[in-house]
């Protein structure tokens, strides 16, 4: 177990893992894992400020180029940077050319922060994730070898059976629910070095089978509302990112609203 630092500052760098998606809240906005994270750390310190800077659908060159220079220049005590994913579970991905921006990315952030967190990040047992399997694997092993050149945690949330549970996912089966987001931020508060609130890898209890007619609903509508529109902005080249600001991109204390 590491030495547990004191955190004063965080800022979160991604895409829609590290924004939140699909950890809705009761006006729409998105909470997740980093914001949950940073409520435990402000309440454990008087002047903790935090940034989000994570952004739906964006790809590894886009975090680097829109989020790395940006966050490096806050100088935050804890950085988290988690991207790649979006590359790899494209059909075409050059891997070492994602390969290439991590590692550039990394070597701007880690200097200038007293812990910077990778991770493995979890995934959805089916076919999509199935297809990208072995590049999924490849940038995890990169990820550790990165890790271990700068210094930085890894957390390992893609061996996680609990994790890779289909009920801990929403229906549009790329983003975790308001459960797995909150295991997420006990995995990361836990490698960071401070006490297990929960243990966060807990198996679910066992599933009962859904009816074939409920899994074909399902799938239905999974296919209507976010296959359907996945593919058309693949088509057309959009992202669901395009034009959207990062919901904290400064460092700022919580809200009382915010914090436990």
């Amino acid at each position: 177990m590491e030495t547990a630092p004191r955190i004063s500052s965080f800022a979160a760098l991604g895409d829609s893992f590290t924004e939140g998606m699909s950890d809705a809240l009761p006006d729409g906005t998105y909470r997740g894992w980093a914001d949950l994270l940073a409520a435990r750390l402000a309440a454990r310190t008087d002047d903790f400020r935090y940034a989000n800077l994570a952004v739906r659908g964006k790809l590894i060159q886009q975090i680097a180029d829109d989020q790395v220079d940006a966050a490096a220049a806050l100088g935050a005590d804890l950085v988290t940077l988690v991207g790649g994913l979006n590359d790899v579970l494209r059909p075409k991905c050059d891997m070492g050319r994602v390969c290439g921006l991590l590692e550039q990315s990394v070597e701007k952030l880690a200097p200038g922060c007293r812990r910077l967190v990778l991770m493995r990040s979890p995934a959805r047992r089916g076919p999509l994730q199935e297809r990208g399997r072995s590049r999924m694997e490849r940038l995890f092993d990169f990820i550790d070898e990165l890790a271990a050149r700068h210094g930085a945690l890894v957390v390992d949330l893609y061996a996680s059976e609990a994790l890779g549970d289909t009920r801990m996912w929403a229906d549009d089966r790329l983003h975790l629910t308001g459960e797995g987001h909150r295991r997420v931020a006990e995995a990361v508060w836990q490698r960071l070095g401070y006490p297990a609130a929960s243990d966060w890898d807990a198996p679910l209890p066992p599933a009962v089978p859904p009816h074939w007619y409920a899994r074909r609903g399902a799938d239905l509508r999974f296919a209507r509302q976010h296959l359907v529109p996945w593919i058309g902005r693949r088509l057309t080249g959009r992202s669901s990112g395009d034009g959207r600001a990062p919901k904290r991109p400064d460092l700022a204390p919580l809200a009382c609203e915010e914090t436990p």
